[in-house]
């Protein structure tokens, strides 16, 4: 995809996706100094939200936190469920771009309620409910979406989160190179023959680490193709899903295992569905080749995703800023 072809630039998405770029050359680290500050005290993170806004933030975060081994304990989960969980000695960070969804602002409040001073809001806009309810707020330097699937903020979450575990793990955060890296993903070639597959697929899957990219590109898959999804965490993909695949299906697998090469070719091959490879090297199967970023892959596997999905809509004639049910604010408080 690219803006300089108007059946890309006419959609909001498309723009969105590509300010990402600037939204990543933007970014400071020390945003997140206040928050790690406390994590470092209180020795324990919960990374909430809903939707966008806490799958792959907070799972990469959790990934790359358990990675690099990092003392403080980790953990997400929705903010409904988090309402359960006993979180005195966390530092809660507290993810809505709109600053009003209903489940992440009445957990804000039952924090309040129980004196845990250590919440954290990070939100697209400024003087939302959840600033008034959280003791420091971070607003992306993104601003407010147009489209209704969330894009550049869902990526400068991600950096935020990062930066929280990179200082807890005594590691800098150098952005460098990635910006163009991640625009290399967005404008590479989507061969016609993928998006032909995927327009034929009954259901369109996603495997990868559970790092968030497979998983946010499964949502993405509904809000931009309209199409069903499912992902694949790990290896799941290996152990039974076939059963219910359908014949020219589509699989996308992020950074495929090497040494899960062949099982991937008698599963899928078996069931007759289509692989496809989303990787920084050539694979045995059909293949999207994207930048090595290093530790900073995943927002690059991501946004070769999105470019992926546009080109599925647009192929499609899907207005790609309107879905037909799906909100901005999918609960509103």
């Amino acid at each position: 995809m690219n803006l300089k072809n108007e059946k890309y630039s006419r959609f909001y998405l498309v723009k969105e996706m590509m300010d990402t770029v600037d939204t990543i050359s933007s970014f400071k680290p020390s945003a997140a100094e206040a928050a790690a500050a406390s994590a470092a005290k209180t020795g324990r993170i919960m990374f909430t939200g809903e939707g966008s806004s806490r799958i792959m933030p907070a799972k990469n975060a959790i990934r790359k936190a358990l990675t690099w081994g990092i003392g403080e304990t980790v953990n997400t989960d929705g903010a409904t469920q988090c309402c359960e969980y006993r979180l005195e000695g966390h530092t809660v960070i507290l993810a809505s771009n709109s600053g009003r969804t209903k489940e992440t602002l009445l957990l804000a409040k039952h924090l309040k309620a129980k004196g845990i001073e250590t919440r954290f809001g990070v939100t697209a806009n400024e003087n939302t409910p959840l600033e008034e309810e959280c003791n420091s707020t971070y607003v992306l330097g993104c601003g407010w979406e147009n489209a209704i699937a969330a894009t550049k903020s869902v990526v400068e979450q991600v950096l935020f989160n990062e930066a929280v575990v990179r200082r807890l793990a005594g590691k800098s955060m150098d952005l460098s190179g990635l910006p163009e890296k991640v625009g290399e993903a967005l404008t590479l070639n989507v061969p016609e023959e993928i998006v032909s597959w995927a327009r034929g697929a009954k259901t369109i899957y996603f495997a990868g680490m559970n790092d968030g990219v497979a998983e946010e590109l499964t949502l993405k898959t509904n809000e931009i193709t309209r199409r069903k999804s499912d992902f694949l965490e790990g290896t799941y993909a290996l152990h039974g899903p076939e059963e219910v695949m359908q014949e020219g299906d589509i699989v996308f697998v992020v950074e495929p295992i090497e040494n899960e090469y062949d099982k991937y070719k008698a599963v899928f091959g078996g069931a007759g569905v289509h692989v496809v490879a989303i990787s920084t090297r050539q694979t045995p199967f059909t293949t999207i080749v994207v930048p090595d970023a290093g530790e900073y892959q995943q927002y690059v596997d991501l946004c070769a995703g999105w470019n992926i999905l546009v080109e599925i809509g647009v192929a499609d004639g899907i207005n790609l800023d309107k879905p037909e049910r799906a909100r901005k604010v999918g609960n509103e408080m």
